[in-house]
């Protein structure tokens, strides 16, 4: 059982990569959806847009960090549950979380 315990954070990996993509999609859905029902427009925008004022744009900033962090947090945890559900063995080195 000691090897399992040791082996299975590397073969979480792949498994992590395919959450991590799957839930960077859904996070940018999410944000879309959320910026047109807040701004009733179809794009957020650009740092870089000459036409965008200060606030717009570190509002968009701040409300996508946000849907992205609580998206992230919300797949990484239950991909770490499902393995530890099927394994009887929580995906990572430590009981402290992230790498």
């Amino acid at each position: 059982m000691g090897k399992k315990k040791k082996k299975l954070p590397l073969a979480y990996k792949p498994v992590g990569f395919v959450l991590g993509w799957a839930g960077g999609a859904l996070a940018g859905m999410a944000f879309q959806k959320t910026w047109k029902i807040m701004r009733h427009e179809d794009d957020a925008p650009d740092a870089l847009d000459p036409d965008r004022g200060w606030g717009e744009i570190l509002l968009a900033a701040a409300v996508q960090g946000a849907i992205f962090a609580v998206v992230r947090s919300a797949v990484d945890r239950t991909g770490a549950k499902a393995i530890a559900r099927s394994t009887g063995v929580w995906p990572t080195k430590e009981a402290g979380g992230r790498d």
